[in-house]
Order: C-alpha cells, then sequence, then structure tokens
C-alpha cells in the first residue's frame, strides 16, 4: 500500500536536512513553472518535499514560520524584544473551526497568515503576493527568510500551494475571505504588529533612555513602510505619548528632530492626518519651528504641516495657531530644502482665503520679491508660485507695486524662462495692473519699447496668453482715455 503523504514526508525529513529539501523544492517550483503541460508526478513530488519540510519543522519545535530578518537593525532589536515578551499563538485572520489544525506550510512568513495569493520569489521561497510585494516596494532586496539578495524582484505564481490551500480550505469549510482594508490594514503583518506592541510600552518608559530610543525607532519603522503607519495611527494613545515626549524634549536637539520626523512621516498616511490635526500635534509643530532646533526639524516641521494641510479643516486650525510668520521666516532663512518645505506649506496654507490674508500680513510678498530678485535664489519657481496665487488679494498686488517687483516681473515676460515661471509672472502682473492702475504707464513704456506683451499674447501657454490680452486691453483702455482727455 502506498504510504501517505505525511508518512512520506516524515520517511523523507529522516534522510535529508532542511537545506537539501529546500533545493529540491526549488528545482521541483522551477520545472513546474516552466513546464507548460505540467506532469502529474513533480506536483507529487512538491508535495511530498514540502510534507518534509513541515515535518522538519515541526520537529525542531520552530513554531509557525516567520521572518528572519528586517529592513533595519532597529526593527531586529524590538522584533528580538518582542518574541520574547510573546505568550499567546498567533491568531490567523482567515475564519477557521477551533477544532482545525492549518498545516503550517499554507502561512505566508511575513503576515503568519494564510496565503490568499501565494507567489514563489527568486529564491524559492513563498509568500503571500500583497506581502512580499509591499516588502518590495518599500526598497527591500533581499528575501526575508533567507536573507539572500534577489537577482530579479520576479513574482512567479505558486499555483500548487495556491491549489494546496483552495482544496485544503474547501474540505474543512474555512473562510478564506479578503481583508476588509487590502491598502493598510490588510498589509499589516503579526511580526509589525509584535515590534508595534514592544515600541509602544517602551514609548510609556520611566526611562528616558528607553523613550528616546523608542522615537527614534519609531522614526526609522514609519520612514518607508506604509503599513507601520497605518499600524501606529490604529492605536489610540501611540501618536498622544508621541506627541507628550515631543513637548518634554526641551533643550534635547536630537530627540526633537527624530520626534518631528516621526510625526512628518506619520503624516503621510490619510487617517493620521486627522488623528494629528485635532490634538496638539499642529502647535508643536509650529513650536519646533520657532524653539531653535536643527534645520532638518525646522523643514521636517514645515513638510509635516504642508502634509496635514491636505484636509480643509487643518488649514484652518494651523492658520489660526499661527503658522504663518515662522514658516515665511523659514523661507526666507532656511536651507534651500527647509526653503522648499516652508513654500510648499504656505502654498497649500493659502487655497484658504483667511490664510492668503494671515500670509500676506506676516511679510510673504517681500519674502517673494527678495528670492525673485536674488540671483542666487533656489527656489524662483515656488516664490512666483506662491505670488502668482496671492496676488489676487488686493493688499498682496499694491505690496508687489509698492515693493519693486514690476520691473523685476518685466524682465522675466522680457527675458524668458520656464512656461510655468513666465505664466506665473504675467499671472502677477495682470493683478496688479487690474488693482494698482498706477502701474500701467511702466507697463505700457515696457510694451512700447519691446513688445514684451504682444509678443507673449501671441505665444505662451493658453493662461498665459489669456492675462498678456487682458494687460493689452486694458493699456488700450489707457490710451484711448488719455486721447480723448486731450
Amino acid at each position: 500500500m502506498a504510504k501517505s503523504g505525511a508518512a512520506e514526508g516524515a520517511a523523507l525529513a529522516d534522510r535529508r536536512t532542511a537545506e537539501e529539501l529546500k533545493k529540491e523544492l526549488r528545482r521541483l517550483m522551477k520545472a513546474i513553472v516552466e513546464d507548460d503541460e505540467g506532469r502529474a508526478e513533480t506536483y507529487e513530488d512538491a508535495g511530498r518535499v514540502i510534507a518534509a519540510l513541515r515535518e522538519l519543522r515541526t520537529g525542531s519545535g520552530t513554531g509557525i514560520p516567520g521572518g528572519k530578518g528586517s529592513p533595519s537593525d532597529q526593527k531586529v532589536k524590538y522584533q528580538q524584544r518582542s518574541e520574547k515578551k510573546a505568550t499567546s499563538a498567533i491568531e490567523s485572520p482567515v475564519s477557521t473551526p477551533a477544532s482545525v489544525s492549518v498545516p503550517k506550510h499554507f502561512f505566508c512568513p511575513l503576515s503568519s497568515a494564510i496565503m490568499r495569493d501565494p507567489v514563489v520569489l527568486a529564491t524559492g521561497e513563498t509568500y503571500d503576493r500583497a506581502y512580499i510585494q509591499e516588502w518590495l516596494s518599500s526598497g527591500n532586496r533581499t528575501c526575508p527568510q533567507t536573507q539572500q539578495v534577489l537577482s530579479n524582484t520576479i513574482l512567479t505564481p505558486n499555483h500548487l500551494v495556491r491549489n494546496m490551500i483552495s482544496q485544503w480550505c474547501a474540505d474543512h469549510g474555512v473562510d478564506l475571505r479578503p481583508p476588509e482594508n487590502p491598502d493598510t490594514e490588510g498589509l499589516i503583518t503579526f511580526s509589525e504588529r509584535r515590534v508595534f506592541s514592544t515600541l509602544l510600552t517602551d514609548l510609556s518608559s520611566p526611562s528616558a533612555i528607553d523613550r528616546k530610543q523608542a522615537v527614534k525607532s519609531l522614526r526609522q519603522l514609519t520612514k518607508r513602510s506604509r503599513s507601520f503607519r497605518a499600524l501606529v495611527g490604529e492605536d489610540t494613545t501611540a501618536i498622544s505619548q508621541l506627541l507628550s515626549i515631543l513637548s518634554a524634549a526641551g533643550a534635547d536637539l536630537e530627540l526633537r528632530e527624530d520626534a518631528v520626523t516621526a510625526l512628518l512621516n506619520l503624516s503621510i498616511h490619510d487617517a493620521n492626518k486627522k488623528r494629528i490635526g485635532e490634538s496638539n500635534g499642529v502647535s508643536l509643530l509650529i513650536q519646533s519651528m520657532n524653539s531653535g532646533g536643527t534645520m532638518n526639524t525646522q523643514g521636517n516641521a514645515a513638510a509635516a504641516l504642508f502634509t496635514l494641510s491636505a484636509l480643509d479643516s487643518n488649514k484652518v486650525k494651523i492658520g489660526e495657531l499661527g503658522a504663518m510668520s515662522p514658516l515665511i521666516d523659514l523661507f526666507e532663512t532656511g536651507s534651500t530644502a527647509a526653503k522648499k518645505d516652508a513654500a510648499s506649506a504656505i502654498f497649500n496654507l493659502c487655497m484658504l482665503n483667511e490664510n492668503k490674508v494671515r500670509a500676506v500680513k506676516a511679510g510673504a510678498v517681500d519674502a517673494c520679491i527678495a528670492e525673485i530678485a536674488s540671483s542666487s535664489s533656489t527656489i524662483m519657481d515656488e516664490s512666483l508660485a506662491l505670488l502668482a496665487l496671492l496676488s489676487g488679494y488686493q493688499e498682496a498686488a499694491e505690496e508687489v507695486a509698492d515693493g519693486g517687483g514690476v520691473p523685476l516681473l518685466l524682465k522675466i515676460l522680457r527675458e524668458g524662462g520656464s512656461a510655468k515661471n513666465v505664466e506665473n509672472a504675467v499671472v502677477v502682473l495682470y493683478a496688479v495692473c487690474s488693482g494698482v492702475r498706477r502701474k500701467l504707464m511702466e507697463v505700457g513704456e515696457e510694451e512700447t519699447m519691446n513688445g514684451t506683451i504682444s509678443k507673449l499674447a501671441s505665444g505662451g501657454t493658453s493662461r498665459a496668453m489669456r492675462k498678456a490680452a487682458g494687460i493689452l486691453e486694458k493699456l488700450k483702455r489707457v490710451m484711448h482715455s488719455t486721447h480723448y482727455s486731450c
């Protein structure tokens, strides 16, 4: 009588090492993938090898497989610590009867859940597609199980394992339902939850050293993993604990920078924008621009305000709490990166009319004109875009006229440049001509001498051409009025 798959697997496991079995499984999987017809014996052989591997793992007490590595040293540290603390069995999100034991090779090493779409990596290891794709999308180029550098990132469907899982689920009445939110929660691995649990404990630790290390780790873990950003947001206390640490950071510039950067990373996740906005996170970010922290801290605080301002409710709150003045200070005096972050934040906030008023009163127009006038400006594009946005406000147009902005705008139109910069320059000039009519004569002299506006009216972006034509129409009316008055 033929042996059962489990019995054959046990006999095979006695004779061969795990490494030999894995090598054999890779060979069989390659044969299955490359052979279009697919020999039945190959599938059976692969099943026996998988059973043997299962026997080895069960015998050695490895339990449900989990990843051996992680993207960062910090994650390894917290994973090791959390594994020591773990006391409960792994629970799969798949609905299974209590009496049913799930074959261990059905679990994804990354998620510790039954695989819905098993795929084979270049190393021959099998993972659930969503989880290994997230791993690769986060910039990793090694196999989570073997730590081997990948020769390619091609994911090959593992039809054998998929069919085995489907048949097993059907035989045991297991509901392999899809995740409720595949973009976030569906990609949060069990390993990440364990790491986060330990991290959360350290954030509230009485030890200042533990808290500081936890914030640094949180900064690193949320930098590239969107699933971890979502995981932190799930907890009702995590963000508040981080904000509490930031509030008490005092003169510890390193801790302040790590906390602000972690907030920036967390704010990328849409659900976290509201959570941070409803807390005291906005006021702490504004304080971080005012407190004399590192330039990275100030720039990242501005970047976080930019990200949070995607919500209109946050635009209102950020403006009301006085963010404009420190943002404009950073726009004027920061590093190139910090200036760009500040410009982006100011621009986004000024989509709200009341924030335009705040920006103009805080000196945004003069700051933009100074950048446009500077031959060494690194944020010319941003300055013109922001000035174009603000120029619809009458007081902003008057400040451009009084602050020497018209000659600078005419120079840009005369000498040319990027199409977007020319467009923004003529938008501002049109607003000045509409609101400050005394400047029409200066613009008219430029048109008479160089035909600058006429050239733009006949060649440029559609918006630039419309604004140039509008200026020409205003010049014509002034000349007509002057002719009759004479």
